[in-house]
């Protein structure tokens, strides 16, 4: 394995004269180099070819662990919200309130700290577009969920609290990230894939591990925008004539 230089996550590996390197890749190692080239410059910045460079590494390599742009860029939306679902996990709180408040932080810290990347988490997933952004990752809806079926919401209650929280998120921090200099546009230049034969994804997912979005799922996909708009709409507007009377 390739020795790293002081305390740098992503150091280059020493090359021998006349050996050849033994590998030293990994996925986590590859999506957090590329998270930092995203973070520096943003999605469009990056490439297949930086990143390799970064890594010190052929960029045909990076395909044994990554399969091609999607594959990257949705990597790193998963590293960021393994981090949020490690935090949610770790917080006890005795009422829903303070979860949802939990959330809402932890989310907006992720925003604040990786705003070249929040763009990214605010897409659909590829694999589950009925899970809203930002909360698009299993695991998370998956405590979001269960987590306010545990204080006594019903289901269908708590599929509404997951629907509305995570509009209300997206609109602040998508908006808050793009004052902060991200592109909120969808990335339309290709990543650069260094002329390689990128293998095919099935873009499947298990619930295994998720029994309440599993369980749920149906109400999950169900498409109530018009709805969610007109109650939004509504609550606004009740709000600043409450403001007003005042």
């Amino acid at each position: 394995m390739g020795r790293r230089e002081g305390g740098d996550s992503v150091a280059r590996q020493t090359k021998k004269p006349g050996r050849p390197s033994e590998p030293r890749l990994r996925r986590d190692l590859i999506l957090a180099t590329a998270l930092g080239q995203i973070d520096r410059s943003g999605a469009q910045g990056l490439s297949m070819r930086s990143l390799a460079q970064e890594l010190d590494v052929e960029a045909m390599s990076l395909y044994r662990y990554v399969h091609g742009r999607e594959d990257l860029l949705e990597g790193v939306v998963a590293l960021l919200m393994a981090d949020l679902n490690a935090n949610l996990d770790d917080e006890v709180t005795d009422h829903w309130q303070g979860f949802l408040q939990t959330v809402a932080h932890e989310v907006r810290r992720i925003a604040i700290e990786h705003p070249m990347a929040f763009p990214l988490v605010a897409t659909r997933h590829p694999a589950a577009p009925w899970l809203r952004p930002p909360l698009r990752s299993v695991e998370v809806v998956n405590t979001f969920l269960a987590t306010l079926i545990g204080h006594g919401f019903t289901d269908e209650q708590a599929v509404d609290a997951y629907r509305s929280f995570s509009s209300f998120l997206l609109g602040h921090l998508l908006l808050e990230s793009a004052v902060r200099g991200a592109e909120t546009a969808p990335v339309e230049e290709p990543l650069d894939e260094g002329n390689a034969t990128i293998p095919e994804g099935d873009g499947e997912m298990s619930l295994a591990h998720a029994p309440e979005v599993s369980r749920l799922r149906a109400l999950l996909s169900e498409d109530r925008s018009d709805e969610e708009f007109e109650v939004s709409l509504e609550n606004l507007l009740d709000r600043l004539s409450r403001d007003l009377s005042q």
